[in-house]
């Protein structure tokens, strides 16, 4: 590693002697100057790592020294070193976005506690990463072998995304790896529990099953008005509970998490089935004989989500619950833009449900679009995207101008994603769906090892197009592919971001509530 070079600029720079030595046996090069003049003319020539900079100093202050050493090297740590405790300067350094900022007198250690801070933190941080993963991972290893219910395997999924997240700080490819490998094993351990549960969920009491798609407002959202009053429904469309984590920091300048819960989407874990499921509080098979002019089947024409707001208010009416509500979709950048202009006018109302599509449209972008796979070509850049999109999106101008209001926030969505690896190889006639994590039809050919097939479709409450009709799910990192040019589509959609199947990733929706600070 390449020595640390630190340019120091102090008027009484000759005093500091015995800190500069002291930062020198430490393995750090220091330049000192006297004035602010002298430290523009080095840092013009020379490399430095680091600025410690005088806030008053005679001629050019430290304040004028700083802003321009910022106009030339906008990213460059600046410390600023002051007797002066005014509230002013502080606001103008802090303005000015400085790195650090110290009261004389300063310490050695306090220096050097400033240089660790802003040059090596990620470094430590990657290393405290590592070091907690290696020490849980035994633990972590024995409790996936437990008998587990569905909380635990939460609980689990919420671990593993913690590390996942810290882990990003660590240059460590080894732990990283090892990190790939339990997440693998326990998908695969939750995709044989999920399947092992699925249908005692659907007919077993409440107490002994998890919230899921169709009861979400039933369990969840209904008791929150009647809790709070005026509720703000965010769903982003394949929100994962990782890109959740991602962005909960940017939303938690203007909200303080109530609760961090996870729900469990239905299958398949796609838009037309778990979300429709979500607003019609119903089954698939269920909306379908019930409300057949709400139901569009997949082989048919049209779009297969555009009764939400139909379905919700038949919701409301089957509960008993007499609430003003908005439904707002957005689809598209000037759609988001609008409904910003419009957020006022949505006040008076007890429920505003709000979709988002953006995530959804990434992951398939990502699919399509060798740019976006370029961009998003792991999972931390795959998050990355998607929080430099949320940073300057509409509806995170709409979660500020909320933030005042006296509303409750929920943020959730209708499933996940996951990165697919392992092709399956399924076949079947040219009426089979085109998605790559279930497949339904008449007369499907697939190994019953590699799937989780259903061969009674309403039993499941899924529809049942003709007497022989059968489902099949992929699971884990699995996606399905045909033997028919089966290289080149296996090739193309590895490494891609599918959902419909089963996985940790795709069934475990974060349900997030917020109140304002």
């Amino acid at each position: 590693m390449s020595t640390i070079r630190i340019l120091w600029a102090d008027d009484e720079i000759d005093l500091l002697k015995p800190h500069i030595i002291y930062l020198e046996g430490k393995g750090y090069s220091v330049d000192a100057v006297n004035s602010g003049d002298d430290a523009l003319d080095l840092i013009k020539e020379n490399h430095y790592d680091i600025v410690f900079l005088d806030e008053q100093m005679p001629g050019l202050s430290g304040i004028e020294t700083l802003e321009r050493m910022k106009n030339d090297f906008p990213n460059m740590p600046i410390v600023m070193i002051t007797k002066s405790e005014e509230e002013s300067i502080m606001e103008d350094a802090i303005g000015s976005n400085i790195a650090d900022y110290l009261i004389k007198p300063v310490k050695p250690s306090q220096i050097l506690l400033s240089l660790k801070r802003n040059l090596e933190n990620r470094k430590l941080a990657g290393e405290k990463a590592t070091m907690t993963y290696q020490q849980q991972f035994r633990e972590l290893s024995m409790r996936m072998n437990d008998r587990l219910d569905y909380k635990d395997w939460a609980d689990i999924y919420r671990q593993l995304i913690r590390y996942e997240l810290d882990l990003e700080k660590s240059d460590d490819e080894g732990i990283i790896e090892v990190l790939k490998m339990q997440k693998s094993e326990a998908n695969n351990s939750f995709s044989k529990f999920y399947e092992d549960n699925y249908l005692d969920w659907l007919y077993g009491d409440t107490g002994s099953k998890p919230t899921q798609s169709h009861t979400m407002f039933r369990d969840k959202v209904f008791p929150s008005i009647e809790k709070q009053g005026k509720v703000f429904f965010l769903l982003i469309d394949n929100l994962r509970y990782d890109q959740w984590k991602a962005i909960q920091p940017m939303i938690e300048q203007y909200f303080r998490v109530e609760s961090d819960e996870m729900i469990y989407s239905i299958l398949p874990t796609t838009t037309q089935y778990s979300r429709n499921a979500i607003f019609s509080g119903m089954m698939p098979n269920e909306i379908r004989k019930r409300f057949p002019h709400y139901w569009t089947d997949e082989h048919e024409e049209g779009t297969k989500n555009q009764f939400e707001d139909k379905l919700f208010a038949e919701q409301m009416k089957r509960f008993g619950k007499n609430l003003r509500f908005s439904y707002n979709k957005v689809l598209n950048l000037n759609a988001g833009k609008k409904l910003y202009e419009n957020i006022s006018n949505l006040m008076d109302n007890d429920l505003n449900l709000i979709i988002y599509n953006f995530v959804d449209m990434l992951s398939h972008a990502r699919t399509e679009m060798e740019i976006i796979r370029e961009l998003a070509d792991d999972e931390p850049a795959y998050r990355s995207l998607m929080m430099s999109w949320f940073e300057h999106s509409s509806l995170f101008d709409i979660i500020k101008y909320l933030s005042d209001k006296n509303v409750k926030l929920i943020i959730t969505t209708d499933h996940g994603s996951i990165r697919v690896t392992d092709p399956v190889k399924v076949v079947g006639d040219r009426n089979v769906n085109s998605n790559l994590r279930y497949k339904f039809g008449k007369s499907l050919g697939y190994d019953s090892r590699d799937v989780f097939e259903v061969r009674d479709p309403e039993k499941y409450l899924l529809p049942k197009l003709n007497v022989s009709t059968s489902w099949v799910f992929a699971s884990s990192n699995d996606y399905f592919a045909y033997p028919n040019n089966y290289n080149y589509y296996v090739k193309y959609y590895r490494n891609t971001f599918q959902h419909g199947g089963i996985s940790m990733e795709e069934v475990l929706i974060p349900f997030i509530t917020l109140t304002s600070k």
